[in-house]
């Protein structure tokens, strides 16, 4: 009977520490549903972006990455923004893909523009720019100095 009290016990106590360590999961990955509206942005290039990745205004999560399709016409990305409701985008608003380091992730940045026109949900943001991958920039880096060498010999 003594080993069932503790058997008991010690079940109890690992079903607790693995509900805290889901919960904990739950909201650090931060998995929640962004209560908002949705806007989408075009393109040309989205290497490491992800499902799920931050929206950022100011370098402030105003909303997440909620999904990725093709344009068959322009073959550019479509993705799709999902935006916290009170955070008004102006319609000259610019989408960037920035990375949050040398080895981070990426993220899209926001860059709020003047106009007094807001974008409403299912609106497409019109100007938009990808970031070259660290592949692309040490190309250009290598060539241009080869290039700098053939010109000063």
């Amino acid at each position: 009977m003594q080993n069932n009290i503790v058997e008991t016990i010690l079940g109890a106590i690992v079903i607790t520490v693995t509900v805290v360590f889901l919960v904990f999961a739950y909201k650090l990955t931060d998995l929640a549903p962004v209560e908002g509206y949705t806007v989408s942005a075009h393109f040309s290039n989205i290497n490491g972006l992800s499902v799920g990745d931050s929206v950022k205004v100011s370098g402030v999560k105003v909303g997440k990455v909620t999904e990725f399709s093709l344009d068959n016409d322009t073959y550019d990305a479509i993705v799709t923004l999902n935006i916290k409701d009170g955070i008004q985008l102006s319609t000259d608003t610019a989408a960037v893909i920035a990375s949050e380091g040398l080895m981070g992730g990426k993220f899209v940045s926001l860059e709020a523009g003047a106009d007094d026109m807001y974008l409403k949900d299912g609106e497409k943001i019109e100007y938009t720019q990808s970031t070259p991958g660290l592949e692309q920039l040490l190309g250009q880096a290598i060539f241009s100095m080869s290039k700098s060498k053939e010109t000063s010999e």
